[in-house]
């Protein structure tokens, strides 16, 4: 069932916790992969350091500043897509992030996809050093399990930035999935080097498609002798 739009124009730590459950369900040429989320950061533009709207609208952040229930896709260390929900009334630029979920719908389509992904990172780690096998079996827990892993299971990329994830003819859509009736647990959002204290990741306790939760770790430049 599709979700309403008036749920997620809400302010962006309530409408956080209440994807916890729902499904983002995404088809392409290759077919359908469909995710319950599972664990979820909020991120509350102006009054937020860790924000990407925290400094103002740009065309990179654009759609944080309009209405609801669109996806938000950046880029990120030059080789990872990530993706946001937009939330809370039109013009207040908030987002939930979306961390880690597990795949209910074209599991084979989405570990053919990270495979794809491993053979890569692997084959360029290898790079000069010799020849290496870049085949190895993916976990079901581990097809979406992270940001930039979720968005390879479901086939997202740049293209899909601005999607309107509440229309019915979009290939990518929120729906209302299993839901969670419990109680989340909260914690510190993962890498901030801003506002890094705030409890504002929330998942399904317990779940193991939830990620590993690790703090910013600042660059140390390198000494000289």
């Amino acid at each position: 069932m599709p979700v309403r739009r008036a749920l997620l124009a809400e302010p962006v730590l309530e409408v956080a916790p209440r994807l916890l459950g729902m499904v983002l369900r995404s088809s392409t040429d290759e077919g359908t992969v469909a995710v319950r989320l599972t664990e979820v950061e909020a991120y509350d533009g102006p009054t937020d350091p860790g924000s990407h709207a925290y400094r103002g609208q740009t065309a990179r952040n654009a759609v944080m500043f309009g209405p609801s229930g669109h996806l938000y896709v950046y880029f990120t260390y030059g080789m990872h897509f990530c993706m946001n929900i937009s939330a809370g009334p039109d013009g207040q630029p908030s987002a939930v992030l979306l961390r880690a979920g597990e795949v209910i719908e074209g599991a084979e389509l989405a570990r053919a996809r990270r495979g794809n992904m491993v053979g890569r990172s692997q084959a360029a780690s290898l790079n000069g050093r010799g020849s290496g096998s870049s085949e190895r079996t993916i976990a079901d827990r581990d097809l979406a399990r992270g940001p930039a892993r979720l968005c390879v299971a479901l086939g997202v990329d740049r293209e899909s930035n601005g999607a309107d994830l509440l229309d019915r003819g979009s290939p990518i859509q929120l729906l209302s999935g299993p839901g969670f009736d419990g109680i989340p647990s909260t914690g510190p959002r993962v890498g901030l080097r801003e506002a890094a204290d705030r409890p504002w990741r929330f998942w399904i306790p317990g779940d193991p498609t939830v990620s590993p939760y690790r703090p910013h770790i600042p660059k140390r430049r390198p000494t000289t002798p």
